[in-house]
């Protein structure tokens, strides 16, 4: 690291160019990048979503992959209307599949009084955020177009509404905004948390670093995306996981350089001893975060690779910045930037010194009382359910929200939103479609015709819809599925909509993830290991990670799943699930960030062991350790927590369940696991942190 930092430090004003270019390019090209991103959740090879695939194939629409709109009609004829309406559109929208109450068995989608009907629609999507952005607006004019007729007196009583599951999860039909705003919101909560650090324009470095890195990982991003699909999530990771990393790393050498500065050393010399040490935590921490998020690029959905490879560059990135730009920086202007906070910090805090002695004064207790309070956080993981939101979740005052609840309170099947649909090998469809509708559980089974079959040199096909009388995304709807899936396959027919793919991403991530999740268990050890010259130490740090992970996804399943300040916090009530994909990919960012803190923190105590060597022992490297650290992670955490504060106000509410696992996993890291247990846990094992058994030493090709 010494002979690298020489050379940037002679190369300075190259460096700076270098990074400039990269900025202007990454911030030029950044709107190219979001349009490239994906918005589509493939599954292949997975039995409903193969044969969602066929479904769009044969009979135009969306196919089973995108749930339907659907338009409540509201009146005294509300049944000949939604009929009316569904006609119309299929004349709008070229392509269109529709059913309402008229078709065979679909008697369902008008209430017992007549007063509110449901037509089902099913037009063409179009690539991007919003699959059907060129079909709404044309359908949203035959509704203008059929209101104003009813107030010109021909069905004057009559009202309606579109809605549609689509329409809910993104916020009552907010969209998705873009990611300025969060970026804005994380930047101003960063810019408090360093002005309070630095007292100084030294605040001004991470912010920049920050703001150089996020724009050379789009830039990175763009060339990504001509190689693979990109998950248009990662935008959102990039931007505000991005700032709080690379504000994390630069804070750990910029923090360092003032504290060699404080020493007396001049300038360039204490970049180069700020590089050696926290220049060389933050590689390590970097290469840790990447393999943590190589968990995600072995799981075999073309989804969450892409949030994997994407997620990549960012410890790539700000690493890069961290290790280059910032030493760059302090050796041009280091010493002017200390304005108006003259006096260099000493970089000990003598309240987390203080801290660190009452921890180990009490170090059983604390131990004792820590490890509890981590498991009852954790122990609602014991009820954790994957699936889409339920609809009462999603609930909102928005027309879409409050037209399909006064739908469902009215005897609507509340599986309408989310049909399931049934494709058979025959166009005789009628005995299966008997044999599920006496199925406990199924609303109705409707058996449309017109534009429901397929006859050419084979026997042709059929197509079903299955609507369950519970949300599909309750327990009782997931066992209707169950029996739905059962029956179909009995008959040699195949099952498909977002219900039966929601199962099935379940299987195909979960599947097989503790193989994955023992694989990034297994290099991060051997890393660690080898930076920190112990056995036990990684042992104990990796250990920690999985209380704290599974802390943090218990909270989430307090708030989310169970509804404990879901309203208070985020205004909306609990969704009863946690989105399929989230506990994966908040697992290897959190593993990677969480150890970020753990390597700072541990470094710093075994190079205060290996200065005051064993006579003075471990308890003083500690103490010392956590009093040059304590202030720096809880900083550095505070920002990460702010960053991903600023990411929940994302309309999208699989984003706020991910945002919300990954800052609360930041908070308790940071404060109960790092600030407490890990002292504490350090202080018992004594000389143990620091052995490394010969074979391990040999093999890692360290001194023991």
């Amino acid at each position: 690291m010494r002979t690298f930092t020489d050379w940037v430090l002679r190369h300075r004003m190259v460096v700076g160019l270098t990074w400039l270019v990269v900025a202007v390019a990454g911030g030029a090209l950044a709107p190219t990048t979001l349009d490239r991103l994906s918005y589509e959740f493939a599954l292949p090879g997975q039995p409903a979503y193969e044969t969602n695939i066929d479904i769009a194939k044969e009979f135009g629409g969306g196919g089973g992959t995108t749930d339907p709109l659907v338009v409540i009609v509201r009146g005294d004829e509300a049944q000949s209307g939604a009929v009316a309406i569904a006609r119309s559109v299929e004349e709008a929208v070229d392509g269109t599949r529709t059913v309402t109450a008229s078709a065979p068995g679909g008697q369902a989608l008008t209430s017992a009084d007549g007063q509110v009907s449901a037509a089902i629609l099913y037009p063409p999507v179009t690539p991007g955020p919003e699959p059907y952005a060129a079909a709404q607006p044309q359908i949203e004019g035959v509704l203008a177009g059929f209101d104003a007729q009813a107030q010109n007196g021909a069905d004057a009583d009559l009202e309606t509404d579109l809605t549609g599951f689509l329409l809910l999860a993104e916020g009552g039909g907010e969209g998705d905004r873009g990611v300025l705003v969060e970026v804005l919101l994380g930047g101003i909560g960063a810019l408090v948390v360093l002005v309070l650090v630095f007292g100084s324009f030294l605040a001004g470095i991470p912010l920049l670093v920050a703001a150089v890195s996020i724009l050379g990982t789009y830039l990175a991003l763009l060339g990504l995306t001509g190689v693979t699909d990109v998950s248009f999530v990662v935008q959102y990771l990039v931007a505000l996981i991005g700032l709080g990393v690379a504000i994390d790393y630069s804070l750990l050498v910029v923090t360092r350089w003032r504290e060699e500065r404080a020493r007396g050393r001049d300038n360039d010399d204490a970049v180069r001893v700020a590089m050696q040490t926290a220049g060389t935590s933050v590689l390590f921490s970097g290469i840790t975060v990447a393999i943590s998020l190589a968990a995600l690029i072995v799981v075999p959905l073309p989804f969450l690779r892409s949030i994997g490879l994407g997620g990549l560059l960012i410890p790539l990135l700000s690493v890069a910045t961290s290790v280059t730009l910032v030493p760059a920086l302090l050796s041009a202007l280091g010493p002017r930037l200390q304005w108006p906070r003259k006096t260099p910090s000493s970089g000990r805090s003598r309240f987390w010194a203080s801290v660190a002695r009452a921890v180990l004064r009490r170090r059983w207790l604390t131990i004792i009382g820590s490890t509890a309070l981590l498991l009852a956080l954790a122990a609602p993981v014991a009820g954790l359910t994957l699936g889409s939101p339920q609809l009462d979740g999603l609930a909102s005052d928005a027309p879409a929200s409050t037209a399909a609840t006064a739908a469902i309170d009215a005897g609507v099947p509340a599986g309408v939103l989310r049909p399931v649909e049934v494709l058979t090998a025959s166009t005789d469809a009628g005995p299966l479609a008997e044999d599920l509708r006496r199925l406990d559980g199924v609303a109705a089974v409707a058996a449309p015709t017109e534009g429901w079959t397929t006859s050419g040199s084979g026997p042709g096909q059929s197509l079903m819809q299955v609507w369950f009388a519970d949300d599909p995304a309750s327990a009782n709807g997931r066992d209707t599925l169950d029996q739905v899936r059962m029956t179909a396959a009995e008959a040699g027919a195949r099952v498909g909509g977002s219900p039966a793919e929601d199962a099935d991403f379940v299987s195909a991530v979960y599947g097989n993830v503790v193989w994955v999740v023992l694989a990034v268990v297994l290099v991060t050890f051997l890393l660690l290991a080898r930076a920190l010259r112990s056995f036990w130490l990684p042992v104990k740090a990796l250990l920690l990670n999985v209380i704290s992970i599974g802390a943090a996804y218990g909270v989430t399943v307090l708030i989310w799943q169970w509804g404990f300040g879901s309203e208070l916090l985020f205004g909306q009530p609990a969704t009863g699930v946690i989105t399929t994909w989230v506990p994966i990919a908040a697992f290897a960012f959190l593993f990677g960030l969480s150890m970020d803190y753990e390597v700072f923190i541990l470094s710093r105590i075994r190079e205060a062991y290996d200065e005051l060597g064993d006579v003075e022992g471990t308890d003083r490297a500690v103490v010392d350790g956590i009093a040059h650290t304590g202030r720096l992670v809880t900083s550095a955490a505070l920002i990460l927590f702010l960053a991903f504060i600023a990411l929940s106000t994302v309309p999208a509410v699989e984003v706020k369940i991910l945002a919300t696992t990954l800052a609360i996993g930041i908070a308790i890291d940071a404060l109960v696991v790092r600030g407490l247990l890990a002292p504490a846990l350090v202080g018992v094992m004594g000389r143990a942190n620091w052995t490394l058994p010969k074979v391990w030493a040999k093999l890692l090709r360290v001194s023991p």
